[in-house]
């Protein structure tokens, strides 16, 4: 498996990373599956507040792996504080991780319940740098994880994102994406799980304070099948659809999973 391919087949898939990128198998490793029975309440934990400035959106694009949406960061522009978090971290990036069909496709599992996507919005620490700088530290990142459940409302938040996929369809597609409040894609309900891990790709750095939101949003079926209407494939290739890009659940390892929530 050479070192830029790493991806989610067989060949090069979930199962393989470690041996490219040995953190892969390191004891902070992200996603987990939360079990309600093992979540401590901590009565310390507040509220977290994103406050987001629109104009801060530039680009979405179609690495071949995910749809990402790309912030400017060369200042606090658009800041998450608060819950566990200590200072501001500012929004780089936010992308989805999705199935092949609506019964699967998120990376973390809540008592054995899959969601059909997962939202990730990245932050990093400005007090270390540069993002570079911020993936070597443990408080360096900061992931606010929303999970999308198939319904029958479609959620008129996501239509931005998803009327662009027709100009991103293959890889290394890139285009403008300008005037986005990403906390429209926040739940009504502010709690979460809290827990200390590592970045879902490789090289699977273990920076990552997660924020993850008990109460998903809804999407529609319509919705999801636009999503998966996107390819991995360069634009001179055959069609190859872009599905299934989560990571499974990895070991706990003794960590503490907190609750902002009784």
């Amino acid at each position: 498996m050479a070192q830029s391919v790493w991806g989610y087949d067989s060949d090069n898939g979930p199962e393989r990373w470690h041996e490219n990128y040995p953190l892969a198998k390191g004891d902070k490793q992200s996603p987990i599956e939360i079990n309600s029975k093992d979540v401590k309440h901590d009565s310390s934990l507040g509220a977290w507040h994103a406050s987001y400035d629109p104009g801060a959106a530039k680009t979405i694009l179609n690495n071949g792996r995910t749809c990402r949406v790309v912030f400017d960061d060369t200042f606090d522009r658009s800041v998450l504080r608060g819950g566990p978090l200590t200072g501001a971290y500012r929004l780089r990036q936010l992308h989805l991780h999705w199935g092949s069909s609506d019964d699967h496709g998120s990376e973390h599992v809540i008592d054995g319940v899959k969601y059909a996507a997962e939202l990730h919005m990245v932050h990093w620490n400005p007090k270390h740098g540069n993002f570079a700088g911020a993936l070597k530290q443990p408080d360096g990142v900061a992931v606010v994880g929303v999970f999308l459940k198939v319904g029958k409302t479609p959620k008129p938040e996501m239509k931005r994102i998803l009327e662009e996929i027709d100009n991103i369809k293959t890889k290394g597609k890139e285009a403008p994406f300008h005037h986005f409040d990403p906390s429209i894609l926040f739940p009504k309900s502010r709690d979460y799980w809290t827990y200390h891990g590592s970045f879902t790709t490789p090289p699977c750095e273990e920076c990552i304070t997660w924020i993850l939101l008990r109460e998903p949003i809804e999407v529609s079926s319509d919705q999801m099948a636009k999503l998966r209407s996107l390819s991995k494939n360069d634009e001179n290739e055959p069609v190859n659809p872009l599905v299934d890009n989560w990571r499974p659940p990895q070991p706990v390892k003794g960590r503490i999973v907190r609750a902002s929530f009784k």
